[in-house]
């Protein structure tokens, strides 16, 4: 069986190429993959030196030019068509890889996957999913930020999509589907939730109903619908409250010796805490909806989360999450893309 490819954006992130380029070798070397790298050779070269993993097979497609945070996400298709992140894109495109990994502009690199690799036919927006753990399980948040505005079939078309990763990905049977509203009775919301509720209940879908937002981190559901504006919002309230709940742990453990000393006995449960609700284990956020897999990996990745994600794309591509949406997506129908790039 031929090897899955990945391509990488080793340019892409806080902390590149450093802990992109050994993350990215550190999966190869854990699952067999063909890696391909994209950014200037040189610092790619140096960056494996430091970590000392060898390059030895993996392909780099060098370029100088890289997509900073502060860029116009268009730059990725108008002044930095040369940029790694652009070139792995095409690359992707092209047939060269089976999946694109970057921990680069969230914006960038959504507007690069519809413009370059495209969205498949009967997807109207593509849309990025982001996995939050809860008291129970994981949920897939969809869309966590690429589509500001959406028609209730947009939300149709997140739950299709989530409902398919959820599945191929994280092993759910047959995922329940919410959205995320203020309330749970059917006339809650807005036009966009009121409508998008008839609809899901025509979908085929497992749906179950509004999803009121203070019950989500209790796992009501798992995946949970909503346009990008309210989920970005919904995405970094969950990340700053699980910071600040953290902090004052902490301080209050710390506040004289009898404290210090309790926490030993309850070190082993607050690690075990850490790791359930820590979001970087899954990996990335895919951006769900386009022809081929593209993963964003947060921005902070370190070695470990970016090899996270580079196997949550092996997986994408090996449990052909993309094929999958394909089929669905003609059961539960999209919103038209007429008119759109």
């Amino acid at each position: 069986m031929d090897k899955i490819r990945i391509i990488a954006d080793a340019m892409g992130g806080d902390n590149a190429p450093d802990a992109i380029v050994e993350g990215a070798l550190s999966a190869r070397d854990a699952s067999d993959i063909a890696l391909t790298l994209c950014g200037d050779a040189e610092a790619i070269r140096a960056a494996a030196r430091k970590c000392g993993r060898s390059l030895e097979g993996v392909e780099i497609i060098d370029t100088p030019v890289s997509v900073e945070m502060d860029d116009d996400p268009m730059c990725v298709i108008k002044s930095k068509r040369d940029s790694s992140m652009a070139l792995g894109l095409k690359a992707l495109k092209e047939g060269r890889g089976d999946a694109f990994v970057s921990a680069g502009s969230t914006g960038a690199l959504t507007v690069g996957g519809t413009f370059i690799v495209k969205r498949m036919k009967g997807i109207r927006r593509a849309g990025i999913g982001a996995l939050l753990p809860t008291d129970t399980k994981p949920v897939l948040l969809m869309d966590s930020g690429a589509n500001n505005v959406c028609i209730p079939q947009d939300l149709v078309t997140f739950a299709t999509l989530g409902s398919v990763y959820m599945n191929k990905i994280m092993g759910v049977e047959r995922p329940a589907v919410g959205i995320a509203n203020i309330g749970v009775e059917p006339h809650k919301g807005t036009d966009l939730q009121v409508e998008a509720y008839k609809l899901l209940q025509q979908s085929g879908l497992h749906f179950i109903g509004n999803a009121e937002v203070r019950d989500i981190p209790f796992g009501v559901c798992d995946v949970v619908v909503c346009d990008g504006f309210t989920g970005n919002i919904f995405l970094k309230t969950y990340e700053g409250t699980a910071k600040m709940m953290s902090a004052n742990i902490k301080r209050i453990l710390k506040k004289n010796p009898v404290t210090l000393i309790g926490a030993l006995f309850v070190k082993g449960g607050f690690e075990a805490l850490g790791r359930k609700l820590d979001a970087k284990s899954y990996g990335g956020a895919p951006l769900l909806g386009l022809n081929a897999p593209v993963i964003k990996a947060h921005g902070s990745a370190d070695a470990q989360t970016f090899a996270n994600t580079i196997a949550q794309a092996r997986r994408m591509a090996e449990q052909r999450v993309v094929e999958t949406i394909r089929e669905s997506i003609q059961t539960t129908g999209g919103a038209s893309d007429e008119g759109n790039p």
